[in-house]
């Protein structure tokens, strides 16, 4: 299901298109200098180098900005996913949860933005999209890409990849926002039982290794 686009109207020509990113990277940067509370249009503006005018051609606002840029960093995810599940030539889709884990990580300590806003939580638990919140389009669109490339129903998987989203999140928070224990001892903790969960489910489906819930 595709969710809906924040533009107001979509950039035609090439020019429009680099000016919108320069938004987007624009905010990305005053987002993790200021915190979501602390950007305005005029700002991102400014740090753009466009008049606040031509911003509003394509967002109606702050938030819808913030949308474009948490969208484009939901993509950013699935394409670095498929990047090194073709590298790494995984042979069961479970086997992909560390190097999900670990791209996930990734973005957090090095793209602009993200470690403030991650998916859009902080500023809306539906930002993404407005009828789902936003762990369950980031669960369903990991379920759907891992069934499309390892050829397995999404039925068969969604509910494990959903429950599997959640505990992740949960125990990351732990290691990124309340900072109690060091980052990597509690990321390796959120591996494991992650990938705990994942193995008795796939003990329970028998020997094709497909969920049967």
């Amino acid at each position: 299901m595709a969710s809906p686009t924040p533009l107001r109207r979509q950039p035609v020509q090439q020019r429009s298109a680099k000016r919108v990113q320069r938004m987007l990277e624009a905010c990305a940067e005053l987002v993790d200098e200021l915190g979501y509370d602390g950007v305005t249009t005029t700002l991102i503006a400014e740090r753009a180098g466009v008049a606040v005018g031509s911003l509003y051609q394509f967002f109606p606002d702050k938030r819808a900005v913030v949308q474009a840029l948490t969208q484009r960093n939901l993509d950013h995810f699935m394409t670095e996913i498929g990047r090194r599940l073709d590298e790494a030539h995984l042979e069961h889709w479970w086997d992909g949860a560390d190097l999900i884990f670990d791209s996930y990580v990734r973005m957090y300590r090095e793209v602009p933005g993200f470690s403030r806003i991650r998916f859009g939580d902080v500023v809306d638990l539906r930002l993404i999209d407005g009828e789902r919140d936003n762990n369950t389009v980031i669960a369903e669109n990991l379920a759907s890409f891992l069934a499309d490339r390892f050829a397995i129903p999404f039925e068969d998987i969604r509910l494990p990849v959903a429950v599997a989203n959640e505990i992740a999140d949960g125990i990351l928070n732990l290691a990124f926002r309340r900072k109690l224990f060091p980052e990597a001892a509690v990321i390796a903790e959120a591996k494991m039982v992650v990938r705990s969960y994942l193995s008795g489910q796939i003990k329970a489906a028998g020997q094709d290794g497909q969920p049967k819930l």
